[in-house]
């Protein structure tokens, strides 16, 4: 029997610029890999604010226009601090930035990066979360 997956909130931020979307992406603390910012569920925030929060925390979004549904979600498993994997489905709001900080809470802690949807697709490990890029 296959425990339930947890709960996370995920941002997929993106602009408009004259070559068309782009896609937010920040590296992972822990392996470096390309992901987008998440989290768990806040109890005084909604999940689409809680996932800006991420945002905010993670890759320096300042202000965005989130989404009130989620537009997909995807499956991964989250290696906790202690070695155990947490089988986890990320419920994914679209975020539209508006303002960017250089100094946020994880600057120095992470990576991130502006991509069209095809280049980020290729560079996050879920076929859930790819395909939910390329549908940009």
């Amino acid at each position: 029997a296959t425990s339930p997956r947890r709960p996370q909130v995920a941002a997929l931020c993106y602009r408009l610029t004259d070559e068309g979307k782009q896609v937010l992406l920040v590296t992972s603390r822990g392996t470096g890999r390309w992901i987008v910012p998440k989290g768990w569920p806040m109890t005084h925030l909604e999940d689409p604010q809680a996932a800006l929060q991420e945002a905010w925390e993670e890759a320096g979004v300042k202000r965005a226009d989130v989404s009130r549904a989620a537009i997909g979600a995807f499956n991964y498993d989250k290696l906790s601090d202690d070695g155990v994997t947490i089988p986890v489905r990320a419920q994914v709001y679209a975020a539209k930035v508006k303002k960017l900080e250089d100094i946020y809470p994880e600057h120095q802690e992470r990576i991130r990066r502006w991509f069209t949807p095809d280049e980020a697709a290729s560079r996050v490990a879920e076929p859930q979360l790819q395909a939910l890029l390329r549908g940009l």
